[in-house]
């Protein structure tokens, strides 16, 4: 049962790291004016989008004078989450 647990950590772990690469990869994108039907670009929004926006609504003060520091919020959000929760699990099985 214990390896089961730890495996399944292993792949939320793993698929987080591989989230925040995607939200990484939306802000440097962001950052040059990229065309907005490119298919990538459009994943990028699609995958990061929803999850940026219930961020912005939830705490306003994410958007400063043009600069959005949502992604920042979620990336710290899923670090404290792998590092926090998911240890904690681990330390339980």
């Amino acid at each position: 049962m214990s390896v089961f647990v730890v495996n399944i950590i292993q792949a939320v772990s793993w698929l987080l790291s591989i989230y925040a690469l995607v939200v990484l990869a939306s802000c440097i994108i962001s950052w040059v004016s990229p065309d907005p039907y490119n298919p990538i670009v459009r994943t990028l929004r699609i995958l990061t989008e929803p999850v940026l926006w219930r961020i912005r609504k939830l705490l306003p003060f994410t958007y400063v004078n043009g600069i959005d520091f949502s992604p920042l919020v979620l990336l710290l959000g899923i670090e404290l989450f792998r590092r926090v929760v998911l240890v904690s699990i681990l330390e339980l099985v």
